[in-house]
């Protein structure tokens, strides 16, 4: 570790005589008060910096001078900094100290000092910032393709482990590294992922690290009681109600599983071989679940199957009652045959809505979820409920305190707890309310959470991680105990040199980040994710624009690449086409040293745009620095 230096080394001969007339005196007090104050920081830190790891240990000390700097108002000597032409160390993430003595060393030129000392050249050590921060964004991401600085990070979808096609193509037209979220899937799913995606790097020579994410202890809503088993279809009509088009139903025996075709509008089953006895220009009449008298005409037989329309609109439920009429050459129908029975049908999705001023009970026990419940007069019985997937929240949460779901469209104000059931007041819907879905996030951003880094389904997907990624991702991380938890998990399965990504998703987190850092440079390979979606919800959204300057300004002091995660592309990448916004924030991802894009059915063209967007900004910022390359006009 670097020694504090000497401030005797800084100061001009005659330092405390003062020339009233010399503007700079003043400002080289100040500057030398500062510099006396970071090298005390990094005095008083000399146990902590002990257990860095040696490659990360000038990384660390820098942070810490990063953190002396930016734990006052520097503001007011940035101006007298700018006033007197010098350096005001708005550019210092990366080379705080170094930036420091250059500013000194200048100043005292202008003041006539003789001093041996020069400034730093791009060549030395202290001035070697940016290229640890390459460093290390090579050992933990890979090299960047020739063309483009930032790489460019895709989550993949489960049916790619199925789909080569699709991997090779993300690959060849720009993916640098691949994401498998272990929230979803299994590790016989997450195996044939990679098989495909090393399969791809032979065949098109391109790298491609693995970065495989924990599912972490997120708080989710739990099931919600299913609704009826009813079917519904219509048929399209134009603006005056005629119909255009039939609906097309798909009708099979109940003993042979079928899926459904895709040209099909629904699909059911009828109950023994009662389908046997139709033809193909029979049709079929029975009493819908509302009463409604309904016909259908067969068109068609595939197999022991037969394809229906229809031109009425109606609703079906499991044990109705079908009746097969035939049409003679005489032109009148008549009824053939036996009754047939519709067979079972799946229950309707379940979604309980909530509107401003309803009560929501979050329960221990995982019972599924419930509407509101009214007797007659219209007075509320109970009010809807929901369990939530880690009860361990029943001992950490307070009345008074926020609770946010669905990345906070519903939004709520905690009233009491007891030991099964916590009563939430609803304070943010839209005016027509919000539906409330099963597996949906919890954000609880006021309270203090005691959760385990690690849960068990974690360490469990560890023994598959380990030995088949570049980077483990740490999701919902709170406290530095959950960074060290995972090193020891890592270090168990032989494991400590595995890349380590920490995703800031969580207000604790961002509130504890230098701490955090502090314990991630106790690993080799390492960096950070800024997770802006449940970052935005515990924080607010009209913080998160500061936070994540906030968090790149401290990755970069501690020369850790980012991750500019969540949403990026989104609208592209989902329907097609971006918005003005997000292509703009696409930009922004400039300043990190990886874009994460999510799955999409247009991930092809989200990934070609990245491309042509970075390659486009990278001529124009590094970080906070613009630059000015020539110009058109």
């Amino acid at each position: 570790m670097n020694s504090p230096r000497k401030d005797n080394k800084i100061l001009p001969s005659g330092y405390g005589k003062k020339d009233p007339k010399d503007p700079y005196t003043d400002l080289l007090r100040e500057l030398a008060a500062l510099h006396q104050d970071l090298t005390a920081m990094e005095s008083e830190s000399a146990g902590m910096l002990q257990k860095v790891d040696a490659r990360h240990r000038a990384s660390a000390i820098n942070l810490i001078h990063y953190l002396g700097l930016r734990r006052r108002d520097v503001r007011p000597l940035q101006e007298k900094l700018a006033a007197a032409g010098l350096s005001s160390m708005g550019r210092a993430e990366s080379h705080v100290l170094s930036n420091l003595d250059a500013i000194i060393i200048l100043l005292r030129r202008a003041m006539g000092e003789q001093t041996l000392q020069s400034p730093p050249s791009p060549g030395d050590p202290a001035a070697a910032g940016p290229a640890l921060l390459e460093t290390n964004a090579n050992n933990l991401l890979g090299k960047p393709p020739p063309q483009r600085r930032v790489r460019i990070l895709v989550t993949l979808p489960g049916d790619v482990a199925d789909n080569y096609a699709l991997i090779k193509d993300m690959l060849l037209q720009g993916m640098d590294c691949a994401r498998i979220n272990c929230a979803h899937d299994d590790a016989a799913v997450w195996a044939r992922m990679i098989k495909q995606i090393k399969r791809a790097r032979r065949e098109t020579g391109r790298h491609c690290r693995i970065l495989m994410d924990l599912g972490g202890p997120k708080i989710r809503t739990g099931e919600i009681s299913p609704g009826p088993a009813v079917l519904r279809w219509q048929p399209k009509r134009d603006a005056y109600g005629k119909v255009t088009e039939p609906a097309r139903i798909w009708i099979y025996p109940e003993e042979e599983a079928s899926s459904c075709p895709v040209h099909a509008h629904v699909c059911f089953s009828v109950k023994g071989d009662w389908l046997a006895q139709a033809t193909a220009r029979d049709r079929i009449e029975f009493t819908d679940a509302r009463g409604a008298l309904r016909n259908l005409q067969l068109v068609g037989q595939a197999g022991n199957g037969y394809w229906a329309e229809s031109t009425q609109t109606a609703y079906i439920k499991p044990g109705l009652k079908l009746y097969l009429l035939r049409v003679p050459s005489s032109g009148h129908p008549r009824g053939t045959g036996y009754a047939g029975e519709i067979g079972m049908l799946p229950q309707a999705p379940a979604t309980i809505r909530l509107y401003r001023g309803d009560s929501l009970i979050i329960t221990r026990d995982p019972v599924p979820g419930l509407s509101a419940r009214f007797d007659e007069s219209g007075q509320l019985l109970r009010a809807a409920s929901i369990a939530c997937s880690l009860p361990e929240i029943f001992a950490a949460v307070n009345p008074g305190e926020r609770i946010l779901i669905d990345d906070g469209r519903i939004g709520g104000v905690i009233r009491s707890v007891t030991a099964g059931e916590i009563l939430v007041e609803i304070t943010q819907a839209r005016d027509g309310g919000e539906k409330l879905l099963a597996d949906k996030g919890i954000n609880l951003p006021d309270s203090q959470l005691d959760l385990i880094g690690l849960t068990a389904q974690d360490i469990i997907d560890l023994e598959f991680i380990a030995h088949q990624a570049d980077m483990v991702g740490l999701s919902f991380v709170r406290r530095p105990a959950d960074i060290t938890l995972l090193q020891q998990h890592l270090k168990r399965l032989d494991a400590d040199k595995l890349g380590i990504v920490i995703k800031i998703e969580t207000r604790a987190a961002f509130e504890q980040l230098p701490e955090l850092m502090f314990t991630l440079l106790s690993s080799p390979v390492v960096g950070v994710m800024i997770a802006r979606g449940d970052l935005a919800v515990e924080c607010g959204y009209e913080r998160l624009a500061e936070l994540q300057e906030e968090i790149l300004w401290l990755a970069e002091a501690a020369h850790l690449p980012v991750i500019w995660a969540t949403q990026v592309l989104e609208g592209l990448a989902k329907t097609g086409k971006p918005s003005r916004a997000e292509v703009t924030d696409a930009a922004m991802g400039e300043r990190a040293e990886c874009v994460m894009l999510n799955k999409g059915p247009h991930i092809i063209e989200a990934i070609q745009m990245l491309d042509n967007i970075l390659q486009r900004m990278q001529a124009h910022q590094w970080k906070k620095r613009s630059l000015l390359r020539r110009l058109h006009w």
